[in-house]
């Protein structure tokens, strides 16, 4: 009886341990400039992370980003001017897709 209570113990233990340490996944934040040649980065910066991507023919993928809300910045070439995006809000293990940013002169 003593052995079969702490096998049971042993499986609680187990099993809360299985629940207890969900591993967290990465998102992305993606998105597309306009013009496509306007631009040379995109980078997302949060309290603790500063992430950044180049951009390609006016597409960009920022990716291994934590979960949390990020402010995105889009690094233009002049005489395009720089422009931000706040409160973008990566899930967990989820793209996010920001949509197409137009730069300005």
């Amino acid at each position: 009886m003593k052995s079969a209570k702490l096998t049971l113990a042993a499986l609680i233990i187990a099993a809360a341990g299985l629940f207890a340490f969900n591993s967290i996944k990465d998102g992305s934040v993606k998105g597309t400039v306009t013009p496509a040649d306007a631009a040379a980065r995109a980078w997302v910066i949060s309290s603790t992370d500063t992430l950044k991507a180049t951009i390609d023919k006016g597409a960009f993928e920022i990716s291994s980003v934590k979960p949390g809300t990020y402010k995105l910045i889009i690094e233009a070439k002049p005489p395009y001017k720089n422009i931000s995006k706040e409160g973008i809000t990566v899930a967990d293990g989820q793209p996010t897709d920001v949509g197409e940013i137009k730069l300005e002169k």
